[in-house]
């Protein structure tokens, strides 16, 4: 049963068969006590379901109905709306009993209303215990913010406040536009006593506000920053703060018995795996996407989008799952007993990993699992959830709001309901469909369905019927277009993915024009800067490149561009101002590298498939694909023992990828013969790329006296061939041999030196894990005020890196030194903020760890237990630039 609230009802009920209770919008016009009780408690029972399920209390579809009547008292232009609710009034009232919550439920209403009054505001409506309020100033929203939540402050009723300032249209039905939702979603994520205020209202007001940082909401848009109204201290937002959920293209329409479904069985203990079948087309995904939304709360550890439709191989899931959620040391590891959500998308054709994710929950208490796919897992803790079709309705909604995306004044007709009768009301259909309104009037598409709609679904009597409508409909879509755009639409399917305009253009001779033309016909989608479609559709395509007979022709020519790419990224990857550049761009291209290196296996050609692995192995190694990695480069020698540069390049990543697992005598025995067959090949750069590996594997197995000739002889050839950002990093790693031999004077000045030669270089990765060294000695030296100077540095230049766990090491090093001048407290909270991102990154770094127990060692000195765990607790929930910015103050 759905709960509705609706003015002109006045609490009649609807006719028989509704599946809409409506009430009374006010309860300020029943006079009964009880009776106001018990549509208050309707009320906090129906806010719950709509926060569940992420819908509005004032949707449009409210709007309508609770604003059907024209009010001349809105205010227009820039409008700032205010909404309130009250927090836990379940609880109150157990706690107050009927009679004394009907009291202070009375009285919060009066002090809202004045306090809303005296500065201009009007209300718009009253839902249960909430106000929605609209002020013709910002300034005005604030001060009745300001004075409510102080008048209600000593009483049991607390009010938790959203305050969002916008243009919205004022139609004969009131208030339209996403500056309605954006203010009741602010609402919700706050609590009681707390005003939260927006991005667009924080410039125009002059009181004292906080910034709490961006957020995303249940709504999933895009984050933005908020402010809370002064300085007041409050629990996390209620917010998706640990999330890559993506953010949709397009509303969520519909499908709201769906979702209550979906999220009612998501919470249930019984159901740690739910999975979401259908064929494709259906919107297995968009549905489950908005349920994993809705429960931000449940999570407090995160939500986590894996996405699988590139995939093909059953034994990278995990590893997938592992790269996204952060993990170093194994998923299962990382998750342990943490309160996670992974949503695994497009199963079907990694199905055989279904025992991998039955492991993953029977060894990790509190994790549970989302799962699209056209067929069930089969696995024992599993619950299938069959998505239907749009109901009809719900399809003619669809339908017409994505034809007015692509033609505003599309007028809804009679054959619009016949079209998506037509189409099973399947989403991906009815997309395809709408994107024709520009050129056919909707009788033309029914007509154009009907001739060819019935021979397309006769002719693949081998699929599922909603597969089969589906199939007919790209192959309509397909058959509508011209020849060059048929052309292309099929050579795209090489790619996995997406890809850039220019290597669409290079691998697929694509014209710019010809891509814009199948984005407009929902065939290709582009976001990011890449282009990319639906795997429904790039399978229909893939099928029509193999019947082009161009196909291999396709795969050889993409497998080559990617090689090349990957041989051109190589020598920017470590160090240098364009590391980050060129780690992100092979990132976005990784399931197309992986692609390439399945063609180059396939068809044979193992000196290739050397060359593309070794040239990936510090992308797999930074990036965290340490396993995928050490896989694919011990295949591809194990495939090809020739004596060649492309095998003692893969024998270096391999000897890399063995010691980022711990299995150092692999890394040496790797680094060993790559130095071999380099010094064979008379390969200088080669050589000294082994002589660093084989040196920092000797450190690792305890044996620096033996490192140190190997590592000076790699210095020496960085320095010759004129690498000097190699040259920095295998300095640094020569210094850290001289330090664990006791000769830190000599570590010192390496360090100094490559500190200097790392800032003559804009090498700022280089810079900054020196000036970590250098503020740990100057600690063990007793040069304090050098230490804090050195440590302010690294941070800030950690900071601005982007890389989150270097940033987390240069908390634990300020915290180190801000203990040497009695700042236990400070330095309590940067290692629990630390600890945190450990936990969210999967991280575990050795020689912090010591480092860092000695640190607390030195704060119990200082601190009492009491003391140590509320700042414990206070930075666990510092993000990562608060932490920074408590840090820098502190040092200064």
């Amino acid at each position: 049963m759905w709960i509705h609230y609706c003015p002109r009802m006045n609490g009649e009920w609807p006719k028989n068969g509704s599946r809409t209770v409506h009430v009374p919008p006010s309860l300020g016009h029943v006079q009964n006590p009880r009776l106001q009780v018990a549509l208050a408690r309707l009320g906090e029972f129906h806010s719950r379901l709509l926060r569940k399920a992420v819908l509005y209390p004032w949707q449009p579809r409210c709007i309508r109905c609770m604003m059907a009547a024209v009010r001349g008292d809105l205010p227009s232009g820039t409008v700032t709306f205010l909404f309130t609710d009250v927090e836990g009034s379940t609880k109150l009232l157990h706690e107050l009993g009927v009679e004394g919550y009907a009291e202070a439920l009375g009285e919060h209403r009066r002090i809202v209303r004045e306090a809303c009054v005296r500065y201009d505001g009007v209300e718009v409506d009253t839902q249960g215990d909430a106000f929605f309020v609209a002020f013709p100033t910002a300034p005005g929203a604030l001060e009745a913010a300001t004075e409510m939540t102080e008048a209600l402050g000593a009483g049991p009723i607390q009010v938790r406040i959203g305050i969002h300032t916008g243009t919205p249209l004022v139609s004969e039905e009131g208030y339209v536009g996403g500056d309605v939702h954006r203010a009741a979603r602010i609402a919700a994520a706050g609590h009681g006593g707390q005003v939260l205020v927006s991005t667009s209202t924080a410039p125009l007001v002059d009181l004292e506000l906080t910034d709490l940082g961006e957020h995303r909401f249940k709504d999933l848009a895009a984050a933005e920053r908020i402010y809370q109204l002064g300085d007041g201290d409050f629990p996390p937002l209620k917010s998706l703060y640990r999330t890559n959920l993506p953010i949709p293209a397009t509303p969520f329409l519909g499908r709201e018995k769906e979702l209550l479904e979906v999220v009612e069985l998501l919470v249930r203990a019984d159901a740690r795996l739910l999975t979401l079948t259908g064929p494709g087309g259906t919107g297995k995904t968009r549905l489950a996407m908005q349920a994993a939304g809705a429960l931000a709360e449940r999570y407090p550890q995160g939500i986590f989008w894996v996405p699988l439709a590139p995939l093909r191989d059953a034994s990278l899931v995990i590893d997938t799952a592992a790269r996204v959620v952060g993990s170093k040391n194994g998923l299962a590891e990382h998750i342990q007993d943490k309160e996670l959500l992974l949503f695994f998308d497009n199963f079907e054709q990694v199905v055989e990993a279904a025992g991998d994710l039955a492991a993953l929950l029977a060894s990790c208490p509190n994790l549970d699992l989302l799962v699209t796919s056209r067929e069930p897992l089969h696995v024992m803790a599993e619950q299938e959830y069959p998505v239907p079709p749009l109901a009809h309705e719900e399809g003619v909604g669809f339908f017409l709001a994505r034809a007015r995306a692509v033609k505003p004044d599309f007028e809804a007709g009679d054959a619009v309901s016949e079209i998506c009768r037509r189409l099973d009301d399947l989403p991906l259909a009815l997309e395809l469909a709408a994107a024709r309104v520009k050129a056919l009037s909707s009788e033309q598409i029914v007509e154009r369905l009907e001739q060819r709609l019935p021979l397309l679904i006769g002719g693949a009597r081998d699929l599922p019927e909603r597969q089969r409508t589906l199939r007919a409909t790209i192959e309509w879509s397909y058959d509508l277009l011209a020849p060059e755009e048929q052309r292309l639409f099929s050579r795209l399917a090489v790619f996995h993915g997406g890809c850039t305009l220019e290597t669409a253009e290079e691998v697929a001779d694509a014209d710019l024009d010809i891509l814009h033309s199948l984005v407009d016909k929902s065939l290709l989608r582009h976001t990011e800067e890449r282009f990319w479609g639906l795997e429904t559709i790039r399978e229909y395509a893939a099928e029509r490149l193999e019947d082009s007979g161009q196909a291999e022709e396709l795969r050889q020519r993409h497998a080559e561009h990617f090689l090349a790419l990957a041989e051109e990224a190589e020598p920017h990857l470590l160090g240098g101002p364009s590391a980050r550049e060129w780690l992100d761009r092979l990132e976005r291209d990784h399931d197309n590298l992986r692609a390439a290196l399945d063609r180059l296996e396939g068809s044979g050609e193992s000196q290739r498939v050397l060359r593309l692995a070794g040239a990936l192995s510090e992308f797999w190694d930074v990036r965290g694909h340490t396993a995928e990695g050490r896989r694919r480069l011990e295949s591809a020698l194990a495939h090809d023992e020739r004596p060649t540069t492309a095998r003692a390049k893969a024998l270096n990543g391999a000897s890399l990828m063995a010691g980022k697992t711990s299995d150092t005598a692999a890394a040496r025995v790797r680094a060993e013969a790559g130095l071999a067959l380099h010094r064979m090949l008379g390969d200088t750069l080669g050589v000294a790329h082994s002589l660093w590996l084989l040196g920092y594997a000797h450190v690792e197995e305890g044996d620096p006296a033996g490192a140190q000739p190997l590592l000076e002889e790699s210095v020496r050839l960085f320095r010759e061939l004129g690498l000097d950002d190699l040259m920095v990093f295998a300095t640094r790693t020569l210094a850290w041999t001289y330090f664990e031999l006791g000769d830190r004077g000599q570590a010192r000045a390496m360090h100094e030196q490559n500190l200097a030669r790392a800032r003559g270089l804009r090498n700022t990765y280089g810079e900054a894990v020196t000036l970590s060294s250098l503020a740990s000695i100057a600690l063990d030296e007793g040069r304090v005020e050098d230490s804090m100077s050195l440590a302010k540095d690294y941070l800030s230049i950690s900071r601005d890196l982007g890389d989150p766990l270097e940033t987390g090491l240069s908390l634990c090093g300020a915290a180190r030194t801000l203990t040497f001048v009695g700042r236990g407290e400070t330095a309590a909270r940067l290692l629990a903020r630390y600890e945190t991102l450990c936990e969210e990154l999967g991280a575990s770094v050795p020689w912090v760890t010591r480092m860092n127990e000695k640190t607390l060692a030195t704060i119990r000195a200082q601190l009492d237990e009491d003391a140590i765990a509320e700042a414990w607790k206070q930075g666990r929930l510092l993000t990562a630039d608060k932490a920074v910015a408590l840090a820098l103050d502190d040092l200064d």
